[in-house]
């Protein structure tokens, strides 16, 4: 079992900044990808960063210049830094995880329990 737990939500200003983590915990695994999705209130989920086991990082066009997926290998933790926070930025940001167990290396997609991010105008 492999559990996803986010921290680091909160109120912001807009052109404010938060940082966002996301610390992955259970029984023996490998994560290859750890994602960071956004769901604003009435829209659909969207994929706002990937980090790879490699590092290689990929963001979508709305946030590319102003946020920066990173992660601690170490930790089995990532984190998202937001910077130049805009209103439209608002909503409910989950991490997500593709995993293999070890050592049976079944593969599983995992979710984090969301954390609310606000930015007024």
């Amino acid at each position: 079992q492999v559990q996803l737990v986010e921290s680091g939500g909160g109120l912001v200003q807009a052109g404010g900044s938060l940082r966002l983590s996301c610390a992955a915990s259970g029984s023996s695994f490998s994560i290859n990808v750890m994602n960071w999705y956004r769901q604003a209130p009435g829209k659909q989920r969207d994929l706002v960063a990937t980090i790879t086991s490699g590092g290689n990082t990929n963001y979508a066009d709305s946030v590319k210049g102003r946020f920066t997926i990173s992660r601690d290998s170490a930790k089995n933790t990532v984190y998202l830094q937001m910077n130049s926070l805009k209103p439209e930025d608002t909503a409910v940001y989950y991490c997500n995880a593709k995993v293999i167990t070890l050592p049976s290396l079944r593969r599983l997609e995992v979710w984090g329990q969301g954390t609310l991010v606000t930015v007024s105008s």
